[in-house]
């Protein structure tokens, strides 16, 4: 392929980086399978399986999208599109439909040359290319299908790998391949027996450099004919798949007086698929953010029927063999009961025997794996769905309580181990960041501040809602008797020039003061000044009070009162 028919820079779109899994940044997938014999009939229940599972998963998963379209081929007799470009969300039936055809499919007959099983995947390959093509040009504008603009073909095959990856770069070298991001060769090893994974004499590619000019878009990946590394080629698909822009940027201390701090530019990956993301097995991981989540259901805790969760110990761990990056939610303390419902007796015989558990893990170095049983009514649970935890010792006379992720929410995770060291430029500069600052030998979260109350505070203040004092008022004027037209007219325009005087600002109606047979009260009262709910600097308080002649003291019994504006 020449490197003009390929983009200068990633064709997706999509803002800045923000969370993992965004169904704009998630590319369309292809699936082509290899389905000929006599390998299929070693790999097709373990790669269906697989399949299925997975993509039960992803059928299931809230939030984003992370599959958003998915097409598969089958190479056996002959090229078949098996399942067209379709939304993976929303069609669990539909695809494990074509699951079940892809296992149909005989796995005994006779082989193939290499020859026609390289010329049947390049056929697939520039198929599934138009197919995307027609796919986007006829969808809609607003849909996933139409925000990304190139798709990644997956072959997975049991021949050797080399061999196919030669045969796909001859037969691509001439096409069309704008549209194509990457193409992903998976051989199933140990399927059967082929031999070193060589070229042979008479693969039509025999140049290094000729061969080696797709290798920046075909890469290979050997993995074990089981269901679990399937599955991991399978998943790998949930990852986010931006790349454009880095996620993060880490700033440690400058290591000089006058320059700004270092910048160390990272990415992020997801471990595992959070339980939460699944509402319809809700007891996949019961939730630890409360005690309450962690109980049964309290729906007969009025009679204190509800027996207690049974965790039962299914395995002793190494802790130094335990990775935190597969423990999620919330930790919970686990510490001896002190129920006033149990004698003295079974108390303290229960109290010795959690010493002793916390003394033998903590000096063993030990962690406890558990299993959470399902309810003694239930012969195996509501849903069938267990969920597992781990038990780490502490100094004192506590466990902690930590959930574990299983096998069904571990994403792939191949992170290179380096058995050498950085360059010595790269770790004095951070030596000497890393030297700025303060050390503690003990953690203590007392010396962190969130400002997290100052935050409640400010909102609380600006949110709080004016309507007591409006129902006071209202409670007021229901309380006085009815005005004349006269009288409220007049009422009317006071209100509406006290509007125009304090435009924007608080405003309330007090009572007026009593009615006085001598005349009109004074102009200047002393009043209470009123408490708003506001926690501000007070605005100077203005009465307007509207003096009454003695012309307007026949027309009703209370002409005499006035209304006072605060503003």
């Amino acid at each position: 392929m020449h490197t003009k028919k390929r983009p200068a820079s990633s064709l997706l779109s999509g803002g800045l980086v923000c969370w993992p899994s965004l169904s704009l940044r998630q590319p369309p997938r292809v699936l082509i399978v290899e389905a000929l014999p006599p390998w299929w009939s070693e790999t097709c229940a373990v790669l269906c399986e697989a399949l299925d599972n997975v993509l039960s998963l992803a059928c299931s998963l809230d939030g984003p999208c992370r599959i958003p379209l998915l097409s598969l081929y089958a190479i056996s007799r002959q090229q078949e599109c098996l399942l067209p470009f379709v939304q993976v969300r929303g069609n669990l039936a539909r695809l494990r439909s074509c699951v079940e055809e892809l296992r149909s499919i005989p796995g005994d007959g006779c082989i193939r040359g290499p020859a026609r099983g390289g010329e049947l995947l390049r056929q697939a390959v520039l198929d599934s290319l138009q197919q995307f093509k027609q796919y986007t040009r006829h969808t809609s504008t607003g849909s996933q299908a139409s925000n990304n603009t190139s798709v990644e073909v997956t072959v997975v095959t049991s021949q050797p790998g080399r061999g196919i990856i030669h045969q796909l770069e001859a037969g691509l070298r001439d096409a069309d391949l704008v549209s194509l991001r990457r193409l992903l060769l998976v051989q199933i090893t140990n399927a059967a027996d082929m031999g070193s994974d060589t070229p042979s004499p008479q693969d039509p590619c025999t140049d290094s450099e000729e061969c080696l000019m797709l290798g920046t878009e075909v890469e290979l990946q050997q993995v074990d004919n089981s269901v679990v590394a399937m599955e991991t080629v399978f998943k790998a698909w949930l990852h986010e798949q931006g790349g454009d822009r880095e996620h993060l940027h880490l700033l440690l201390p400058s290591n000089s007086e006058n320059s700004s701090p270092v910048c160390v530019k990272c990415d992020m990956q997801e471990r595992l698929l959070s339980p939460a993301l699944f509402s319809l097995t809700p007891s996949v991981g019961v939730k630890t953010e409360s005690i309450q989540d962690f109980l049964p259901s309290t729906k007969t805790s009025a009679n204190h029927s509800t027996p207690p969760q049974r965790l039962k110990a299914i395995k002793a761990l190494r802790a130094d063999g335990v990775c935190e990056s597969v423990l999620y939610g919330l930790p919970l303390v686990i510490r001896p009961t002190t129920c006033w419902q149990l004698d003295w007796d079974e108390i303290e015989t229960n109290h010795n025997l959690f010493h002793a558990l916390c003394h033998t893990l903590r000096s063993r170095d030990l962690f406890l794996l558990v299993r959470l049983e399902p309810a003694q009514s239930s012969a195996a649970g509501a849903s069938g769905v267990y969920s597992y935890y781990v038990l780490q010792p502490s100094p004192s006379l506590s466990l902690l309580l930590k959930p574990v992720v299983s096998r069904e929410l571990l994403l792939p995770c191949s992170l290179p181990v380096s058995n050498q060291d950085p360059p010595p430029d790269a770790i004095h500069t951070v030596q000497s960041c890393l030297g700025q600052l303060d050390e503690d030998v003990v953690f203590n979260p007392l010396t962190l501040s969130s400002q997290l109350h100052q935050h409640l505070k400010r909102r609380g203040l600006l949110s709080q809602p004016q309507y007591p004092y409006r129902l006071q008022q209202t409670a007021h004027r229901e309380a006085q008797p009815q005005e004349g037209p006269k009288n409220s007219r007049q009422s009317r325009q006071s209100q509406h020039q006290g509007r125009q005087m304090g435009t924007g600002k608080v405003r309330a109606t007090v009572a007026p003061l009593p009615s006085s047979s001598l005349g009109p009260p004074p102009c200047k009262v002393s009043r209470p000044a009123l408490t708003f709910l506001n926690s501000r600097t007070p605005a100077p308080t203005l009465l307007l009070c509207s003096p009454v002649g003695p012309q307007e003291e026949g027309n009703n019994d209370n002409n005499n009162d006035e209304l006072m504006m605060i503003l």
